[in-house]
Parts: structure tokens; C-alpha cells; sequence
């Protein structure tokens, strides 16, 4: 049996965005139903983001604690940021993330995992890179501001991240994504080699390599 996802669109009679934010929007649109009637769906339009799961020569993972205000929680995450540009490059904007938010670099790429953040309520989809080879960047930190400037930054053995995510002390998607993504690469036949390459499609968040 292959078990894969499809993209697949019902007919949308109309569409509307009640509300239109700075990054993101509220969408409501009405959707023919596959018995024929028309249902109300409102979700939350998303420009989508990238992760990355950054592992040094120790198999520590490096972390970082940001304020979230929807959840009202300071959560442990990976760096990640927003796909500013419609058809950004997500390996591009990863490799800015993590100099932006740890001022590092890596010399080698691979994705991850990709997955939707909350399906159900909002269109964002995630990909994750696992960047290795790390070397702390050239130059000045880049400046943060808002939630970032109060951000503490750490470097955790992937071990106590994965027992930390199975015993619910830990609740980022993209880090709870990341991290048993790659303990579960780790453990597969040919290891971190059945990864993806840095710049695979995204069906998802089409993009120029």
C-alpha cells in the first residue's frame, strides 16, 4: 500500500479575507461539499517557514527560548523564520535564519522533514533542515528586537531533546519534528544518507533553485 498525500482542491464558490495582517490573514472561503452542499471554512493564510536543526560534532542540537504570546509560554525552538518572499528559496532562507538568530553557519545542508503546522486551521507549511558542519559566523551579530531580543540560546545533546519531547516538556512542532525526524533518520538503514538534498521539491511552497 502507498501511503502518500495528494494535493487535491474542492470547488470554492467565494473567497474572502476579513482580516489581513502583517505576515499573515484570515480566510474565509465556501466550499462545495463532496455530497453537494456548501460548508463555511475559515483558516489562517500563512506564508510558510523553515526550520533548521542545527547539529554539531558532539550531537548537540542548538536551541534557543522565545516568548510566544498566542500561547502565553516561553518554548524551546529551532531557528526558524517566515518565507518572506512569495517563491523564496527555502535552503536560502534557512541559512539566513540561522546566522540571524545564532550567528552560525554550515557547510552541509540536507532536508529534513516537511510537514503542515495545523492543517485543520491554517494553509503554513514547515520545512526542516538538518545543516551539520557548524562554524560560528564572520562579522557582527545581527541586532534583535521584540521577542528575539530576550531569546537564550543553548546547545542540548539530542538525547535529552528526544526524552524531553516524549515526556510532553517539550511542544514547538517544528523542534518536536525535527528532532524525532532525525532520531528516526539516525536509526534507518543507511543513516543521515536517506535524506533528502538541500534543494528537493517542495510541492507544498513551490520554489527556484
Amino acid at each position: 500500500m502507498n501511503i502518500k498525500d495528494t494535493a487535491e482542491s474542492w470547488e470554492t464558490l467565494s473567497s474572502r479575507r476579513p482580516f489581513e495582517g502583517r505576515k499573515t490573514a484570515v480566510v474565509t472561503d465556501e466550499v462545495r461539499m463532496p455530497d453537494g452542499s456548501v460548508a463555511t471554512r475559515d483558516y489562517q493564510a500563512h506564508p510558510g517557514s523553515v526550520c533548521v536543526l542545527a547539529l554539531d560534532e558532539e550531537e548537540r542540537v542548538l536551541v534557543l527560548k522565545q516568548y510566544r504570546h498566542p500561547v502565553r509560554w516561553k518554548l524551546w525552538e529551532l531557528p526558524a523564520g517566515l518565507l518572506d518572499v512569495p517563491g523564496e528559496n527555502p535552503l536560502r532562507a534557512a541559512q539566513r535564519e540561522l546566522y540571524e538568530e545564532a550567528h552560525v553557519t554550515a557547510g552541509e545542508w540536507r532536508v529534513l522533514v516537511d510537514f503542515f503546522s495545523s492543517p485543520g486551521g491554517s494553509d503554513e507549511a514547515v520545512r526542516v533542515f538538518l545543516a551539520r558542519d557548524l562554524a560560528e559566523a564572520d562579522g557582527e551579530r545581527f541586532e534583535a528586537s521584540e521577542e528575539e531580543a530576550d531569546m537564550e540560546l543553548s546547545r542540548v545533546p539530542l538525547a535529552d531533546l528526544v526524552r524531553a519531547v516524549l515526556a510532553g516538556e517539550l511542544g514547538n512542532p517544528g523542534l518536536v519534528s525535527g528532532v524525532l525526524a532525525l532520531r528516526a533518520a539516525l536509526a534507518a538503514e543507511g543513516g543521515l544518507d536517506c535524506l533528502r538534498d538541500p534543494q528537493a521539491p517542495w510541492p507544498a511552497r513551490p520554489y527556484e533553485a
